[in-house]
């Protein structure tokens, strides 16, 4: 290891876009997050990306989402399978995900704020 180093000539890096995403920080339960980490793991991406995932198909209205982002998303997909994934393999990967995030949904409705009833409720 030398003691100095000269980075003058050093370019950056890429760095990931975050358009249209907010960083937050949020408590999560211990079985919540394992659970997102191996559905994540079994479909090949990030558990942030699962949970976010989850999330947009509970939370918003399928009209509600642009077609916008619909086409960009598609762009990401034709650019990957440009890069050596087939299309087959693109649908299988779509279908586990999608097989993922209707049981992390699952999971995560066993709890809403609809099923636990106040003692005043009762």
């Amino acid at each position: 290891m030398k003691d100095e180093y000269d980075f003058r000539a050093a370019k950056r890096g890429a760095v990931a876009n975050t358009k249209g995403k907010t960083r937050i920080t949020i408590m999560l339960d211990d079985a919540v997050i394992q659970a997102a980490r191996e559905m994540a793991e079994s479909a090949g991406m990030g558990y942030q990306t699962m949970i976010n995932n989850i999330l947009r198909q509970y939370l918003l209205p399928k009209i509600t989402h642009s077609h916008r982002a619909i086409a960009e998303d598609r762009t990401k997909v034709l650019e990957v399978i440009n890069e050596g994934i087939s299309t087959s393999e693109v649908q299988a990967l779509e279908k586990q995900l999608m097989a993922v995030a209707s049981e992390l949904k699952r999971v995560l409705g066993r709890e809403t704020p609809d099923t636990h009833k106040t003692k005043a409720g009762q």
